[in-house]
């Protein structure tokens, strides 16, 4: 399994920028999954058993292809608003993905109960606009995933929120934070340097068209993601 998070832990936002992860979502063919890979993707994700209509909803099947086309070293994230204990439990051993993105509300005993019975890594969705939402749920986590989201809890939304507010709960969190939400090859420099995030998530911000991905811009994404490692913050 390739772990979520490594041995140096989360960095705080006063500290000098990181190189940090970056994560492709909502991936739905085999041809974008290696584009990822070549263009040095740390982790790639993909959409299951939602309650909402996307393009980039893939059934468990293709999932599991996917999942076994990605290399070793590449963690392989199964994104879900699933809540039934059961059926994520099937989610883990069919798909064998190494991390599952929650979205949608859980509570303490349903994370509680998650975590010892599916053998993977949990990434809980927040919203960013949640107030002390993110800081209720540190440590019930593998890491928290600060996103744009709907009513419903999905992501997706391709618009993005405060950074300045992210930087805030990476310096006081203790999980790591993931940062998600309008991030885009054009934004995703400033996004690093502002909240120094563990990680970045980007879904619809390198897309073509809905569920196929532009491969250029999944390229120019990473590499400005990484490139912004090393400089100061910003105020």
């Amino acid at each position: 399994m390739t772990p979520v998070h490594g041995d140096d832990g989360p960095a705080k936002s006063t500290d000098v920028v990181r190189r940090p992860r970056v994560k492709i979502c909502g991936l739905t063919r085999p041809t974008d999954v290696d584009a990822a890979v070549a263009a040095g993707a740390d982790a790639v994700g993909f959409v299951c058993d939602v309650p909402i209509e996307t393009p980039r909803a893939i059934d468990a099947e293709r999932a599991a292809a996917l999942v076994d086309r990605t290399p070793p070293f590449v963690t392989t994230v199964l994104v879900t608003m699933a809540t039934d204990l059961d059926r994520l439990e099937q989610f883990a051993a069919h798909v064998d993905p190494d991390a599952m993105q929650l979205h949608g509300e859980r509570t303490d005993e349903e994370l509680a109960s998650l975590a010892s019975s599916v053998p993977v890594d949990l990434l809980l969705a927040v919203d960013a606009a949640a107030g002390d939402v993110p800081a209720h749920y540190d440590d019930r986590a593998d890491a928290l995933v600060v996103d744009s989201a709907t009513d419903s809890g999905a992501g997706g939304t391709g618009e993005t929120h405060d950074w300045h507010v992210t930087a805030e709960r990476v310096a006081t969190l203790s999980s790591p934070v993931v940062l998600a939400g309008g991030l885009t090859p054009e934004n995703v420099a400033d996004a690093v340097r502002i909240a120094n995030p563990f990680a970045v998530d980007v879904s619809t911000g390198v897309e073509a068209t809905g569920g196929v991905k532009d491969h250029d811009a999944i390229d120019d994404f990473i590499e400005q993601a990484k490139m912004a490692a090393g400089r100061t913050g910003c105020p």
